[in-house]
């Protein structure tokens, strides 16, 4: 145990909040590593995920609600995917000011090869199913009550 181990664990909530900013560090890392080929980040990585399972297209206010990231962050982060030519953006319909973004070709290879996910499986893979389980339902308490502070 090292020294900030030893301070922080008098205070258990401390000490596990410690702990679970090391664990998503380290799988952050791993993931980026991970991706490096495909030139994206793991937030990229998200929004492909969750663009693919809308039905390839999305409007930034469904993107937002579903990625946990404001709007205005979100529009930055779409406007360099759409440089890159992972989506499109398009207006629902030509006068509309409402703007939605679809996967292209590019979008759906990367994301192809990014819901491989073989670092995290394999992290994961520490942990048998029912702790999993038993991890994602605290973790859920904890982004509830989390999320009452918003």
């Amino acid at each position: 145990m090292d020294s900030m181990d030893e301070i922080t664990a008098k205070d258990s909530s401390l000490y596990a909040r410690l702990l679970l900013g090391r664990a998503r560090h380290l799988m952050v890392k791993a993931r980026q590593k991970e991706l490096a080929p495909c030139h994206i980040s793991p937030r990229q990585a998200n929004v492909l995920f969750v663009l693919y399972n809308l039905g390839h297209k999305a409007t930034l206010s469904e993107l937002a609600k579903h990625t946990d990231r404001e709007k205005n962050t979100l529009s930055i982060q779409m406007t360099r995917m759409e440089r890159d030519g992972i989506v499109k953006k398009f207006r629902e319909t030509p006068k509309s000011t409402l703007i939605s973004f679809e996967l292209t070709e590019k979008g759906i290879e990367i994301y192809e090869f990014a819901k491989q996910s073989k670092s995290i499986k394999e992290i994961m893979s520490v942990l048998s199913e029912e702790d999993r389980q038993i991890l994602i339902a605290l973790l859920k308490k904890i982004i509830k009550k989390a999320g009452k502070y918003q």
